[in-house]
């Protein structure tokens, strides 16, 4: 049975209260394929009648499960190859340059997804820079989603997954085969930690960093929401870091606190005074 248009609203509106994720009216038929296990689970015969019992407030957990649910979790191995040439060949090796005295980088995989940016970005760093292996470096992974931070905490893919963007010579040199699946090796895995983060929320916990990921996760956000994380971000991020965007994305309702350092395929942003 199909959800009436009010259902449907409400569920966006359910999503964008949890996640700050807008979901288009025009993409409604996506509820139905991604809260059908949810809904058997809680017990409801259909959707309409899940949707009832959210409308009832029980069981709250649900609530934020269908947010989890609607997440976009589209990613893959060395995603927008563009981005990781000019991390190995500019960024990467300036702020080698200026953390020569501490000897510590910390990267943030914002919306990790199931880890497949915080793993390549590993791979990168062990592949090109050898003399980082004595340094104390560690990418953290944040998703809103704790069931795509449980997958990336696991390090192991299908072969699917790993036919998407990881080089044949690569894939053999830091993935070891374990029966359908491939797995992610320990000294690989060792710099990579995941955590459950809803970007829209202060998150104390984290450190600061010199390099901050947020590909492909603006489109899904409100302006106001956007310069909320803007500014998260910034409070996070070391003078002189780096921000970097996806392709089709800017700080336009930002340029108080980045402004752009490159811009040709993809986007690098510096914080304002943070040189």
């Amino acid at each position: 049975m199909a959800c009436s248009d009010s259902d449907y609203a409400y569920l966006r509106g359910l999503v964008l209260e949890q996640s700050a994720n807008r979901i288009d009216p025009s993409r409604n038929a996506l509820f139905d394929t991604r809260l059908a296990p949810i809904a058997r689970l809680s017990g409801a015969a259909n959707l309409p009648d899940f949707v009832s019992m959210l409308k009832a407030g029980r069981p709250a957990h649900l609530h934020r499960a269908v947010a989890e649910a609607m997440t976009v979790n589209e990613t893959s191995f060395f995603r927008d190859i563009t981005t990781f040439d000019m991390l190995r060949e500019v960024i990467l090796p300036e702020l080698i340059e200026r953390g020569m005295a501490r000897r510590q980088l910390r990267i943030w995989s914002a919306a990790s997804s199931t880890g497949q940016e915080a793993y390549s970005l590993a791979m990168l760093i062990t592949e090109h820079f050898p003399e980082l292996a004595q340094w104390d470096v560690k990418i953290i992974g944040t998703d809103i989603s704790r069931h795509v931070v449980d997958y990336a905490q696991r390090g192991r893919y299908r072969r699917l997954e790993v036919n998407r963007g990881l080089p044949a010579r690569m894939l053999l040199k830091y993935m070891v085969r374990e029966g359908e699946e491939w797995e992610v090796v320990p000294r690989i895995r060792s710099m990579c930690e995941f955590r459950y983060a809803n970007l829209c929320t202060p998150m104390p916990q984290l450190p600061t960093f010199d390099l901050v990921m947020l590909r492909n996760v603006l489109l899904y956000f409100s302006q106001h929401d956007r310069r909320t994380l803007f500014s998260e971000i910034y409070r996070k991020m070391v003078p002189g870091g780096y921000l970097v965007l996806g392709n089709a994305e800017q700080a336009e309702d930002s340029t108080n606190l980045f402004e752009v350092e490159f811009a040709a395929n993809c986007y690098f942003y510096r914080p304002v005074n943070g040189s």
